[in-house]
């Protein structure tokens, strides 16, 4: 008897805290959620979290504010969503080059894509046009692969530094046209835009919204896509499969991930908050006005989409022995 009336006092005493536990989990958020973003103020991720954060807020019920972690390409802030505590208050959304490029470069990352994040979902697809200055005579791809295939080496194509998207894209296209092309390295999308203009260099892939405001003015031409489909912004432009070149699948992305191991119920709230928002038209239009496309696929979609990016770059890279900066 003695015994049960200390079991009974014992789970009198833990009940509370059984409950307490349980309700702190059912009150998620019950606090302030922190979007990192890897890149400083005014870059795409940093517009895509900003549009996105008061639908964010008022789904979840909590403030979303946009944390700006710059540094090392995007690794900076996606170490310290990795590192986070797993309680759902930390998500941040990824680059292509900090979730599937860098860590198949040189060293690595401190973390590993596949297996330190939960995938959420995708933000948006930024595709990536190859552009000519409009002042040289190629008027379409084959064009400029035959002048390439003509003189090998001697066509110069622009990037944003050594493994960046845009030297990855022109790594594919030299592959699958069998042409050989001088890599010509600057330190950002728009300087990159500016070679091209300029007649520096005679090719270049990068973002769409660097490039859409030349192509509208005529100074830059696009000759094609590296996209699954034609794009709304140049729907005469033609893809690369279309063309015949279809290993050339080359996009940009920002995508949604949580640190590993945090809880399903609170990575499926996150998920539908993110996902609706994507999916609502006056978000869409704004995307859609800054050159990209809003994700919103699932979590198991996005995850799938993430091996496949990390092991299609990983073979770029170790077929051009492509080295980090």
């Amino acid at each position: 008897m003695k015994l049960r009336a200390a079991l009974a006092i014992l789970l009198g005493l833990l009940a509370p805290l059984g409950s307490t536990h349980a309700s702190a989990q059912e009150a998620w958020p019950a606090r302030p959620i922190r979007l990192i973003v890897p890149f400083a103020a005014g870059g795409p991720s940093d517009i895509v979290s900003r549009v996105l954060a008061p639908r964010l807020t008022a789904v979840l019920g909590q403030p979303v504010v946009v944390d700006n972690r710059a540094g090392a390409g995007g690794i900076t802030g996606m170490e310290f969503v990795a590192r986070a505590a797993p309680d759902g208050y930390v998500f941040g959304l990824g680059s292509a080059g900090g979730l599937a490029i860098s860590p198949r470069l040189g060293r690595g990352t401190p973390y590993d894509p596949l297996r330190d994040f939960s995938p959420l979902t995708l933000g948006v697809a930024v595709p990536e046009p190859l552009v000519v200055p409009a002042a040289l005579p190629y008027r379409t791809l084959a064009e400029l692969v035959a002048a390439a295939k003509a003189a090998p080496g001697r066509l110069n194509f622009a990037t944003s530094g050594p493994g960046s998207m845009p030297h990855l894209a022109a790594e594919q296209l030299m592959a699958a046209a069998g042409i050989e092309i001088t890599h010509i390295s600057y330190r950002s999308g728009g300087l990159l835009a500016t070679a091209v203009l300029q007649g520096e260099v005679q090719m270049g892939f990068a973002d769409l919204p660097v490039l859409l405001p030349h192509i509208r003015a005529g100074t830059l031409r696009p000759l094609a896509v590296g996209a699954p489909r034609r794009l709304s912004w140049i729907p005469d432009v033609p893809t690369m499969a279309e063309l015949g070149l279809p290993s050339v699948d080359a996009s940009n992305w920002h995508g949604f991930v949580a640190p590993a191991r945090v809880p399903e119920t609170i990575l499926a709230a996150l998920h539908r908050a993110l996902a609706g928002a994507l999916r609502d038209p006056e978000i869409a239009r704004v995307l859609h006005e800054q050159g990209a496309v809003p994700g919103g696929n699932s979590r198991e979609e996005f995850a799938a989409f993430l091996r496949s990016e990390n092991e299609k770059w990983g073979e770029v890279i170790r077929r051009g022995n492509i080295q980090a900066e």
